[in-house]
């Protein structure tokens, strides 16, 4: 990893990391992610959970960022509340980031073990909804 990923990835680190320490309270809120945008710009969310199933950080983020004019991710992270760290997403979120931004890095693992590592190296031999659409035409 190149210094300026690292830096790169140090900054969507804190970002979230600040949000998960501002933002989460309680049980609803527990996971905070930060996502960098095609133009630079960092966007964040946190979780909402429901014990129906409410939706994780990351899949907040990405109708945040839409909402925002950000259509295009390049990098993103989860970073749990109470100091837990980069969260790996899980297997929803793995395959819901895939199907939106196939060229993602996602950021994973703690301390010295710290990478960025594509989408898709996450979810090998995965489903690509998109693949499997019937032509409209």
């Amino acid at each position: 990893m190149t210094t300026e990923a690292h830096n790169a990835d140090h900054e969507l680190i804190q970002a979230a990391a600040r949000v998960a320490r501002d933002r989460c309270r309680g049980d609803n809120h527990t996971v905070a992610a930060a996502a960098r945008a095609q133009d630079g710009r960092i966007i964040t969310a946190v979780n909402a959970y429901h014990f129906t199933g409410g939706p994780c950080a990351e899949l907040v983020l990405i109708g945040t960022a839409a909402a925002q004019g950000a259509y295009e991710l390049d990098t993103i992270v989860a970073v749990g509340d109470r100091d837990r760290g980069v969260i790996p997403p899980c297997g929803r979120c793995r395959q819901v980031l895939l199907d939106y931004f196939p060229t993602l890095k996602v950021i994973v693992g703690n301390n010295d073990r710290r990478r960025s590592v594509l989408i898709t190296d996450l979810l090998p031999e995965s489903y690509v909804w998109a693949d499997h659409q019937l032509d409209a035409g």
